[in-house]
């Protein structure tokens, strides 16, 4: 397990203020949060790379060393993937990977590479210097180097950025796989919410450098307490209902027995659903979900 125990990390501001957590090598975190709320200083934190101000790491009950008291900062069991990709630049891709495969049987090593060159699609420019490489190429490059490692704790930081949405998919598969088999544990930050859905087993919610909730990811995407968090995940409705606010996703909602009154203004076709627009008698704008126009829909019912 790895444990959080009330760390912040204080500089010119407060970046992260009394963090606790326990993180099970067997699951998939989610974090989120909008900009500046420390998610990236949280994973640094997690990884060793970032003095606390107060508190403690611990990894099976080892407590981590932060870089001012460490020679070489960070621990190989714990891998960070984020935007400064770490790769070496003077290597080839090839290269880059193999030296993350050193300890294992010579036999082994030339089909490990291999696998995770073809995993992210770097075979074909396998003889290539890191350096010259493009952002999305090394972003890549540094997600096979930290698989290659076999790390208990991978942790992932906007991975996807720079990378298409069809190999995005693979690789989250090929993730969610490897987790299961290795046992160990994953956290990954997202700007784009919805990338975490299926994919998480929980979900951490980040606001103003606390911890605001953790909870399992479909308790959170259907039950958001506030419109920013919510939104975070995804569209999100929010109504005033006899003076409470109640927060429901397009999709939560039914005709049969409708008791709110709605008023279609138009559509909007995604290609894999359709966005029907209403109005409600208080004059909220709320979207709901379909397979087709709801145009003669006048009256829902929320589903909670």
């Amino acid at each position: 397990m790895l444990r959080l125990n009330k760390i912040s990390v204080i500089r010119e501001n407060v970046v992260l203020k009394e963090i606790s957590l326990d993180l099970h090598f067997d699951q998939i975190y989610g974090v989120i949060g909008k900009s500046g709320a420390g998610k990236t200083t949280l994973l640094k934190a997690m990884s060793g790379l970032v003095d606390l101000s107060e508190g403690e790491v611990l990894i099976d009950g080892e407590k981590l060393i932060g870089p001012s008291q460490r020679l070489v900062p960070g621990y190989d069991e714990i891998q960070l993937v984020n935007q400064d990709f770490a790769v070496e630049p003077y290597h080839t891709v090839y290269e880059n990977v193999k030296e993350k495969v050193l300890s294992r049987h010579p036999k082994d090593q030339l089909e490990l590479v291999e696998d995770y060159l073809e995993l992210v699609e770097l075979s074909d420019i396998r003889s290539r210097k890191a350096h010259m490489l493009s952002g999305g190429e090394q972003q890549r490059l540094a997600i096979a180097r930290a698989l290659a490692s076999e790390p208990k704790v991978l942790l992932l930081d906007e991975p996807f950025v720079h990378i298409d949405q069809r190999l995005r998919r693979k690789i989250l598969h090929y993730l969610k796989d490897l987790q299961k088999i290795r046992k160990m544990l994953l956290v990954m930050v997202s700007h784009d919410g919805s990338e975490l859905m299926g994919f998480a087993n929980e979900i951490i919610y980040l606001s103003k450098n606390k911890i605001l909730r953790q909870g399992l990811t479909s308790e959170v995407y259907y039950s958001p307490k506030t419109m920013e968090e919510g939104m975070l995940l995804g569209e999100v409705n929010e109504i005033d209902v006899d003076g409470e606010k109640i927060f429901f996703r397009p999709s939560q909602y039914s005709l049969d027995n409708p008791n709110i009154n709605v008023q279609y203004t138009g559509s909007e076709d995604t290609g894999l659903t359709i966005l029907n627009y209403f109005k409600l008698d208080t004059k909220t704008d709320i979207i709901l979900s379909s397979n087709k126009r709801m145009t003669k829909v006048n009256k829902i019912r929320i589903i909670r």
